[in-house]
């Protein structure tokens, strides 16, 4: 193993749950194996871990699936697909108890290379998609790049946690809370698969394969100056982004929002969505400002508040 190598396996990415949440719905129990199939494998790690370091593409045969992907295996190994990284991803079934339909997928043979391997925890983890890239690519560019550089990458999967990014060969992962500096309520309101993006490179972990992204540290973060243009008991403009249970998120401007308390709306509506709509044009009163939890306290603008 390289001196890289070591250094990034000794390092950790920001947030766990970045990576963990991908496998969430994969991890819940299987589907698909009746109950002569499911026999016990005993895996060959010193095969699984040399195909892994030599970035090799390995033909696997879909014995199962379940909420969260594909289970797959040969004579050395057994492991999991998660529906991100198939190529193409089957639609949804609304027949089933699960999201989408993957029963074509039993007894076919697919291309994958393995991007996750845990011997202790007896986990591996396969991708469709990295298989697209020759062997050995994915090291060679993994090596080529660096933490807090900027690169070109194209979208390839957008979920409800983030957005897959094709670096070339490798995939990286944009956490939901990394796309803007302000809130965004599904990845899709800003990416969708298919564009072409630059993106920040947050963090490496070149033994596991892992890069995280980042879009919204291209730009400047409006919190940093959130005082020098706003200040408490300033109206101001206003677009509502996003309507919830306990109230309204508006835009002031690109990465600043506030929220209004449905406590501050005037005659103390059962919902906030019986006053405002998503887009609206609004007023607001800034109640206050907190820049240290990036949070905004507002207030709807009306003649009657105006009177106070």
């Amino acid at each position: 193993m390289s001196n890289k190598l070591k250094q990034a396996a000794a390092g950790s990415l920001p947030d766990e749950s970045w990576w963990s949440s991908i496998l969430t719905d994969g991890e819940a129990g299987g589907a698909g194996l009746s109950t002569e199939d499911q026999y016990i494998l005993v895996i060959d790690w010193d095969w699984v871990l040399k195909q892994y370091q030599d970035d090799q593409i390995l033909v696997l045969t879909v014995t199962g699936h379940n909420r969260g992907g594909l289970l797959v295996e040969n004579s050395h190994i057994r492991g999991f697909v998660p529906l991100s990284h198939l190529v193409d991803l089957p639609e949804k079934n609304p027949h089933t108890q699960f999201n989408h339909n993957l029963d074509a997928y039993l007894g076919r043979s697919l291309d994958l290379k393995i991007i996750e391997c845990c011997a202790e925890n007896e986990r591996i983890v396969l991708s469709e998609r990295a298989a697209l890239s020759a062997p050995g690519q994915r090291l060679e560019l993994l090596e080529s790049l660096t933490t807090g550089s900027i690169v070109p990458g194209q979208v390839s999967t957008v979920t409800k946690f983030g957005a897959f990014v094709d670096l070339g060969g490798v995939e990286g992962l944009i956490h939901i809370s990394e796309l803007s500096w302000g809130r965004v309520a599904h990845p899709s309101e800003i990416l969708s698969p298919g564009d072409q993006i630059e993106v920040y490179i947050v963090d490496l972990d070149i033994e596991r394969c892992r890069v995280a992204l980042s879009t919204k540290r291209l730009l400047p973060n409006p919190w940093d100056t959130v005082d020098e243009h706003y200040h408490p008991d300033a109206v101001v403009d206003a677009v509502i982004t996003s309507i919830v249970g306990y109230g309204a998120f508006a835009r002031l401007h690109a990465g600043l929002d506030g929220l209004i308390h449905i406590s501050e709306f005037e005659g103390h509506p059962q919902h906030p969505g019986d006053v405002v709509t998503v887009g609206q044009q609004v007023e607001v009163r800034i109640l206050h400002i907190d820049t240290n939890r990036q949070q905004l306290g507002l207030r709807l603008h009306t003649v009657k508040d105006e009177l106070i």
